[in-house]
């Protein structure tokens, strides 16, 4: 059985488009050393299923909690298609055994694997997405996205630091922190951004991430630890 009879096997879905399916499975670093390659690498199926995915949850989200306001489904939102949880998905179907990437990036290990891993778990939905259409996304997301909701809010990890550092700083100081862009360095498809947070024109501490979002989550961690 090929591997990529295996992992539809373990998502359930056959797909129509089988270059669909190696496309999203392709690592940028791959093509360096297979320059011949057929396929593009899952970048643009990423960028793709990185939409897919926002509106799908956010749907599902709306529909199970009637009464919460806008802010507080964005917080379960990105709880739930943060990297971290994506990557659990990613492993939870045995996707690490078919990404296809260079000997160097295989040994990578600890976030920079996890980035990996969720940013292939976004391709495959982009590219699920071509193949069979949103009808067939829906089910997928809630069985392998969704399932994570009861945890999320068992252990209240939508409690991020952003918002904890928010509310500690309205109640102090009566003003809400703001991000910056400090720094972005590394070629473009391994980026690393770093973010400033502010009170005001005050720089209070920064921190590092694969994208925007994940480096303004450091800088809260970051900035949380000065008021303890």
């Amino acid at each position: 059985m090929a591997l990529s009879d295996e992992l539809e096997k373990n998502i359930g879905i056959t797909f129509f488009n089988k270059d669909l399916l190696t496309e999203a499975l392709t690592h940028r670093s791959y093509l360096n050393e297979y320059p011949r390659w057929p396929l593009p690498h899952n970048e643009r199926l990423e960028y793709l299923g990185d939409a897919v995915l926002e509106l799908l949850v956010s749907e599902e989200l709306f529909k199970k909690f009637p009464s919460e306001p806008e802010g507080q489904l964005t917080v379960f939102r990105a709880a739930l298609v943060n990297y971290q949880i994506l990557a659990k998905v990613a492993e939870r179907i045995g996707m690490q055994k078919f990404i296809l990437m260079s000997r160097g990036e295989k040994k990578d290990t600890g976030k920079a694997r996890e980035v990996i891993l969720a940013n292939a778990m976004e391709a495959l939905i982009g590219a699920i997405y071509l193949d069979q259409g949103i009808e067939k996304m829906r089910p997928f997301v809630h069985q392998f996205v969704m399932a994570n909701l009861d945890e999320v809010l068992k252990n209240k990890t939508y409690r991020d630091a952003k918002s904890e550092l928010q509310e500690v700083i309205q109640e102090k100081l009566k003003l809400t922190p703001t991000y910056r862009t400090i720094e972005e360095t590394g070629p473009a498809h391994k980026r690393v951004f770093t973010m400033g947070v502010y009170y005001g024109d005050k720089l209070i501490a920064n921190g590092s991430g694969p994208s925007k979002q994940e480096a303004e989550l450091e800088a809260a961690k970051n900035a949380l630890k000065k008021h303890k």
